[in-house]
C-alpha cells in the first residue's frame, strides 16, 4: 500500500470523484437535476408520482428566503397542495448546527413551520 501520493496521482483521485460526503449522502441526478443525497431524490420522485396523481397542485425545487442581508436558507422543496396550504419542506438526514439556527430564523421571520423528511 502506498503510502504518499504525488501532486499527479492526486490530482487524478480528485477528478474520479472519489471525494466522499461528510455526513455519507451521495449525489443523486434526476431529470437534469442534481440533488445532495438519494433520499431528496427520492423525495422528488414522490412529488412527481403525487402530482400526476393530482394530489398537490405543484412544486418548486430549491427555493431560497433572505434571512437578513447575508443570510440565505435554502430549502429542498416547497409543496402546493390542493387546499391552498403551501409546505416548505426539508429534506434531513443530519441536523447541522447551522441548519438549526437558520430554521429558527426562518420559522420566526416567516411564521411557517418547515417540515422534516
Amino acid at each position: 500500500m502506498q503510502e504518499h501520493w504525488s501532486i499527479e496521482q492526486y490530482r487524478e483521485y480528485q477528478k474520479k470523484g472519489n471525494k466522499k460526503s461528510k455526513y455519507g449522502a451521495v449525489k443523486t441526478s434526476i431529470d437534469g437535476h442534481t440533488f445532495d443525497s438519494k433520499k431528496e431524490a427520492d423525495y422528488y420522485c414522490e412529488l412527481k408520482t403525487r402530482l400526476q396523481a393530482g394530489d398537490i397542485k405543484g412544486f418548486c425545487l430549491q427555493p431560497t428566503f433572505i434571512l437578513a442581508p447575508g443570510l440565505k436558507y435554502k430549502a429542498d422543496f416547497i409543496v402546493f397542495n390542493n387546499d391552498g396550504i403551501s409546505e416548505v419542506i426539508d429534506v434531513k438526514g443530519f441536523k447541522t448546527k447551522e441548519y438549526i439556527t437558520k430554521k429558527k430564523v426562518f420559522e420566526d421571520k416567516f411564521k411557517l413551520k418547515i417540515k422534516e423528511i
